[in-house]
């Protein structure tokens, strides 16, 4: 039998909620791609946060996404500051930064534990991609695969946006209409 989002979890044994708007978001901590902590706790009170949960770095989905966010943040005046999250590692995730000039923080969720405090779908098991970066060929190791969901947290930590059917090329346009309303 076949088990899909927060189904898998409970077929798993695991107990996962799907977290939904107006709920509170996790506190969570993280290591960014310089290996610096990362706590949303102190990243709350100002702008939103839009949090970002992506399959693997350095993927073309993954990059489409990371490039839509970066070119948003690039032109100023942004309606949220940006996060992504992924199980790379932080060695890999500092490639994708550099690569991509991305300017926000990637951070690094091994085994997917922070995916599953928001009730994203974590697939387990180690996955290597080799990818050519500046002339070079590069290792970008990651320990779970979790599925592309996106949220944004408002300043008093609540969830005021959910999407569990993210398209990478539309996701930024559909936070921003959702922000509008």
């Amino acid at each position: 039998m076949k088990c899909y989002t927060t189904l898998f979890a409970l077929c798993a044994g695991i107990a996962v909620r799907a977290l939904e708007v107006g709920q509170t978001a996790p506190f969570f901590t993280a290591k960014d791609q310089d290996g610096q902590v990362w706590k949303l706790e102190e990243q709350l009170g100002g702008k939103p946060v839009l949090v970002y949960f992506y399959p693997a770095a350095m993927t073309g989905g993954c990059t489409k996404q990371a490039c839509a966010y970066r070119d948003y943040v690039a032109a100023g005046d942004s309606a949220f500051n940006v996060v992504g999250i992924s199980a790379d590692s932080p060695e890999g995730l500092k490639i994708f930064q550099t690569s991509e000039k991305l300017n926000f923080p990637l951070l690094s969720d091994p085994g997917g534990a922070v995916a599953e405090e928001f009730g994203v779908e974590v697939k387990k098991g180690v996955k290597t991609i080799k990818r050519m970066v500046a002339g070079n060929e590069v290792e970008l190791t990651r320990s779970a695969t979790t599925m592309r969901w996106t949220f944004v947290i408002g300043p008093d930590g609540k969830i005021i946006y959910k999407s569990d059917k993210v398209k990478p090329t539309e996701d930024l346009r559909h936070v921003l209409a959702a922000l509008k309303k």
